[in-house]
């Protein structure tokens, strides 16, 4: 008695010990909400980050655009005579001269060139917002996928459920003649499919949610658990004519706008090159002899408009027109693409939701019902298992068609979205 007693002490530790664990296990896992993913992924993913750093680097180097080049100083003799010469006069002795000479841009070259360089870091802005978009359709997708993943969870669950009982029956009925041993091998064989498939669905889900924290950059060790109450809707009737916002949402063709302007710009500070630069030099001379001190000033100017030096700047300038020209039209041409690709994702999007309408609303309850009958002939002694199982299988493949179909349409969804970086 006191063996048993301590074995059952054991049993109901052991118990314990595994319900405590269960419970730190689902205490630990986090829901996170669609929006704190994507927000976390703009804050942490490192491929965003990279572009951060660019365009910091550009605005320093906007700062330093308006910077005028460093004085130059010099110091030596001046009208020195070799020695052994033979110094007719004073000032043939020489002279020490020193001097310093300092470049003076002109102004609108550097107003040029400062904007110039400004105008850089916005490309490099709509490249994050490209890839930023690339990375929020793709977390949205993971996202939507382990949606369904939950919801087909929950259906083999359900499954696993009725098999077995449908086993149970058969193994209750097998001894008093009223089924065969086949069809209990039959109905153990679906329910260990069943089992796989609820393995093989918690190991996907496992995977998104890897994933999900890959994109999201996080390295801890919690165990995330997605809102499984978030509600999609889409209205492919409104969204088709809601085309005219691409030339302003879509990053790619904002890009090619800052990309437009940054050539304009450099037009411009080569079309600057045309006023020109000044020097101004200043030379003391210390002579040797009995002579007075002396000094020497000069002003200098560029001449930038001569024929053999003009010919390079206006050459490029003009050359940048025509890459202007070729820009637009890949603008052009991107958004007749979008605005194709646009219709054909709505219009495939209602026929999705038709066909989406018709498994929940006919398909789907044609077949369940099916079911319930041949199951209830089944226990009634008026049908066989075999009869129960198909009615079964055909209403348990509807349920995953219906599944497979609106995984397919989030994808759709995101697609649509990412198109016009919604």
């Amino acid at each position: 008695m006191k063996t048993l007693t301590n074995k059952l002490s054991i049993v109901n530790c052991q118990l314990s010990i595994g319900l405590l664990m269960l419970m730190s296990l689902s205490g630990s896992a986090q829901v996170i909400t669609l929006d704190s993913v994507l927000a976390t992924i703009d804050r942490q993913n490192p491929m965003l980050q990279q572009f951060d750093h660019k365009v910091s680097a550009l605005n320093t180097y906007t700062e330093g655009a308006t910077s005028w080049m460093a004085p130059m100083v010099g110091a030596g003799p001046y009208w020195y005579p070799y020695p052994g010469q033979k110094l007719m006069d004073e000032r043939d002795k020489g002279m020490f001269m020193f001097n310093i000479e300092q470049d003076i841009p002109s102004p609108g070259k550097l107003r040029a060139r400062k904007e110039y360089f400004n105008s850089r870091a916005g490309v490099e802005e709509q490249g994050r917002a490209i890839q930023y978009n690339a990375l929020r359709s793709e977390a949205k997708v993971l996202y939507y996928d382990w949606l369904v993943l939950e919801k087909k969870l929950k259906v083999l669950n359900e499954n696993q459920r009725i098999v077995e009982m449908m086993l149970n029956l058969a193994r209750v009925r097998y001894p008093y003649n009223q089924g065969s041993l086949g069809n209990i091998y039959k109905a153990e064989g679906r329910l260990y499919e069943v089992q796989n498939m609820i393995l093989e669905t918690k190991s996907e889900i496992e995977e998104k949610g890897y994933r999900l924290k890959a994109l999201m950059n996080d390295p801890s060790g919690r165990v995330l658990q997605i809102d499984t109450t978030i509600s999609i809707s889409f209205d492919a009737n409104k969204l088709l004519y809601d085309t005219a916002s691409l030339l302003t949402n879509r990053s790619d063709v904002q890009q090619i706008n800052r990309s437009i302007k940054v050539m304009q710009q450099n037009q411009l500070l080569q079309q600057a090159q045309a006023k020109p630069d000044f020097r101004i030099r200043y030379e003391h001379m210390q002579p040797r002899g009995n002579m007075p001190l002396q000094f020497s000033l000069m002003a200098m100017v560029s001449i930038p408009i001569v024929p053999w030096a003009s010919k390079m700047y206006k050459s490029e300038s003009a050359g940048m027109n025509y890459e202007i020209e070729a820009m637009k039209k890949e603008q052009e041409g991107i958004l007749l693409e979008t605005k194709g690709m646009l219709i054909g994702i709505a219009t495939q999007l209602k026929r999705v939701q038709q066909q989406l309408a018709n498994y929940q609303t006919k398909i789907i309850p044609a077949l369940r019902k099916n079911y319930e009958t041949v199951m209830l002939a089944y226990e009634e002694n008026r049908e066989q298992l075999p009869i129960v199982i198909d009615g079964w299988e055909a209403w348990n493949m509807a349920e995953l068609e219906y599944l497979e179909k609106l995984q397919n349409y989030y994808s759709m969804i995101v697609q649509y979205e990412k198109e016009i970086e919604r």
